[in-house]
């Protein structure tokens, strides 16, 4: 049934509509069709199903194997094509300037530039020596065709004279040319295979470049060469262990596009790896240096193996020294005097060796020691490294005051002044007159000084030869924390500790004091105060390192909390040895184990009683400590300024023991604690010896004032 539409809607004619009427059981369903392609759902599906395509080729050897060595084809080309190019053309200057300057370093800048400048002068004269040759080569050859042809014309005329036959005359001319159709022989048999094998050659010496440079993708990848057995921490690894210190600051500035600037670029530093960098705004090395497990985590190291500090000269620029993997677990060299050689007190002498690998001199004059840590952390290794070398110049009288009953001394006795042992109350008492004998005894001698005139202002050598009651003297307070904490002596103990040290540092009295509690309670603050070398082996907390080495210290990342006890035996934190903030040492161990029948005291007090009882002096020369400014001075003469290369080949002569493996940036942190390092004239690395000269004097009047303030 069907209605119709009227043929007029308000006037106007209506189109002819038939409808059906509603009827709900004769309504189609309404179904909206989705094309297939379109579904989200299924669009899902199919990207999950393409990807787990991949992961499961990934995972796939012969997939991997096709994309490792594949990539090291196309990554090997890319890296020759550009090596071929930067040897070619200036770019590589060019590209350094760019992120030199990126980095606000204009000084570097310059020297890039300079250097990219004599690389375009060097090219354009080969260039034009090579358009030279080519107009002269032409004439060259005929000079040379006739000279030979000539010359074995001459050759077979005195041939022919010889042998009486003419025909000899063209026998060298004959030979010559056999040996050119043998060679053109030999030639084209193997011309052929090696055109043929040129590709593969080529190919397997691109596909060896990309497989150093490891351009395949991580994931495809051997699965054993995937992880690094040694990282290099250049720019790019330092920025990504810093990326990730979760010091928000930092990460803020690295979000935002901060272009770093590096003072000083990484560069290889004996055992490890040297770099200095300003920090962003808002970003201290004291948070860097409380993130020091995670950042030596970041750059595969342990914690001992990572400091960053901040250069007492360059507030907020971050100076990272990373040692090598491993460098604290090899053996420690042998100390220098075990078999030979005298010593000097006035010069110092050898007790460990630094992380990277320099010689590290103990000095006696005009200086004293704090050394501690917790027990069998190695303290014994340095002190007895620094007895033996004292006793090794038969001027010096040692004492020695124990507080505990060990057995670490008693190879010393047959030269010890004096060896008292054990924490009894007399034992006590014996230190503590000691020190009462001390402090006469440098009033004595501050008073010798004052009467002998002529300017001298302390004991030297000279003095101690003449007048037996300046001889120097070493003497050692182990465990002496029980002296200060004595209930009945201590308080008299810090006073007199106090005195002496402050007098004692002229006279040619040196004091050491050993613990295994370095606490406020345990080390008067002012002793550690007036001590000029502290040593810290492996500490239990933050106070005990900074009881040692001073207050602050540990917030400031010079710290021995991370030296692991057991592990990093007779590896210590020391402040005072050299001009730097601190330095990380490994004392020189001298064996002594009787169980197992080694025992290389001995032999040294041996030698060492032989010289104090007037055995003559020993074989081996006198130990002279490495003074670097002292030889680039002797080296430079009278020598205005030299070139850098100049000075190490000189001190390479000189003492090659020491400089034989010297370069540039070894002199450069060498001298620039003392403001002497090379700088640049006229584009070349110069030492100037006004500068090394100054550096000297102002160290010579260093030690005066420090020598003049002991009386205060």
């Amino acid at each position: 049934m069907t209605d119709t539409i009227p043929e007029q809607v308000n006037g106007h004619a209506a189109p002819k509509v038939s409808l059906l009427k509603f009827a709900p059981e004769a309504t189609p369903a309404v179904t909206t069709v989705v094309a297939p392609e379109k579904s989200p759902t299924r669009r899902r599906v199919r990207i999950d199903h393409l990807r787990r395509i991949v992961v499961e080729a990934r995972e796939h050897n012969t997939y991997r194997v096709i994309i490792r060595h594949g990539s090291y084809l196309a990554g090997g080309t890319r890296i020759l094509a550009r090596r071929a190019w930067d040897s070619r053309t200036a770019a590589r200057y060019e590209r350094m300037m760019r992120i030199a300057e990126a980095g606000g370093n204009e000084e570097l800048v310059r020297e890039w530039e300079q250097r990219g400048h004599a690389y375009r002068q060097a090219r354009q004269k080969r260039r034009m020596e090579l358009l030279q040759l080519a107009l002269s080569a032409p004439k060259a050859v005929l000079t040379g065709a006739v000279g030979g042809a000539g010359l074995l014309l001459l050759l077979g005329i005195l041939l022919a004279w010889h042998s009486h036959d003419v025909h000899d005359i063209l026998t060298p001319m004959t030979a010559v040319v056999e040996f050119v159709g043998w060679v053109a022989f030999i030639a084209a048999v193997i011309w052929d295979p090696l055109l043929a094998a040129l590709p593969w050659l080529a190919l397997a010496s691109v596909w060896a470049v990309g497989r150093g440079q490891r351009t395949a993708p991580t994931w495809a990848l051997p699965a054993n060469s995937t992880q690094e057995g040694d990282v290099v921490p250049d720019e790019g690894a330092i920025l990504r262990a810093l990326g990730n210190l979760a010091i928000a600051p930092l990460n803020k500035a690295i979000k935002e596009g901060w272009q770093p600037r590096w003072v000083q670029p990484t560069t290889r530093s004996g055992n490890g790896w040297h770099t200095q960098i300003q920090l962003p705004l808002g970003v201290t090395v004291e948070m860097i240096a409380g993130k020091k497990p995670v950042l030596a985590h970041n750059l595969l190291r342990k914690p001992v193996e990572v400091w960053p500090t901040e250069p007492p000269k360059q507030p907020g620029v971050l100076d990272l020294w990373v040692a090598d993997q491993g460098s604290l677990s090899g053996a420690v060299p042998p100390w220098p005097l075990l078999t030979e050689g005298v010593t000097d007190y006035f010069k110092g002498v050898p007790v460990a060796v630094s992380q990277r690998g320099e010689p590290i001199i103990g000095k006696l004059m005009a200086a004293n020691y704090m050394v501690g840590g917790i027990m069998g952390s190695g303290k014994s290794s340095l002190v007895i490294a620094l007895l033996l070398g004292a006793i090794l110049d038969p001027l010096v009288i040692v004492e020695a005051y124990v507080m505990a009953y060990n057995t670490d001394y008693d190879p010393l006795k047959p030269r010890l002044k004096t060896l008292v042992k054990g924490d009894d109350d007399e034992d006590i008492e014996a230190a503590l007159n000691a020190l009462r004998h001390l402090r006469d005894e440098v009033t004595m001698r501050g008073k010798l000084l004052e009467e002998l005139g002529d300017g001298a202002t302390k004991v030297t050598r000279e003095l101690a030869l003449k007048d037996p009651r300046m001889r120097p003297k070493v003497v050692v307070f182990d465990e002496c924390h029980e002296l200060f904490m004595h209930k009945e002596y201590g308080k008299e103990a810090a006073e007199l500790a106090i005195k002496v040290m402050k007098k004692a540092r002229k006279t040619a009295i040196t004091l050491i004091w050993v613990t295994v509690s370095p606490t406020a309670d345990s080390l008067p603050r002012d002793v550690t105060r007036n001590t000029s070398h502290r040593v810290a082996f492996a500490v239990g907390d933050h106070v005990a390192n900074d009881g040692l080495l001073g207050s602050g210290r540990h917030k400031a990342g010079i710290t021995a909390t991370t030296l692991i006890p057991g592990e990093d035996v007779g590896t210590a934190v020391t402040v005072g040895f050299t001009a730097k903030p601190f330095e990380v040492v490994r004392a020189h161990y001298v064996a002594r184990d009787p169980d197992k029948g080694v025992d290389e005291v001995t032999p040294v007090v041996e030698r060492a009683m032989g010289l104090y009882e007037g055995g003559g002096p020993d074989d081996g020369p006198t130990f002279e400590p490495v003074d670097p400014l002292a030889d680039v001075a002797a080296v430079l003469g009278d020598t205005p300024r030299m070139l850098t290369q100049e000075v190490l080949h000189r001190l390479a002569e000189r003492r090659p023991e020491a400089y034989r493996e010297w370069g540039p940036v070894d002199l450069k942190r060498a001298l620039e604690p003392f403001g002497a390092e090379p700088y640049k004239s006229g584009g070349k690395s110069t030492v100037a010896r006004d500068r090394v000269c100054d550096a000297i004097l102002e160290r010579l009047a260093e030690d005066l004032e420090d020598e003049g303030g002991d009386d205060d």
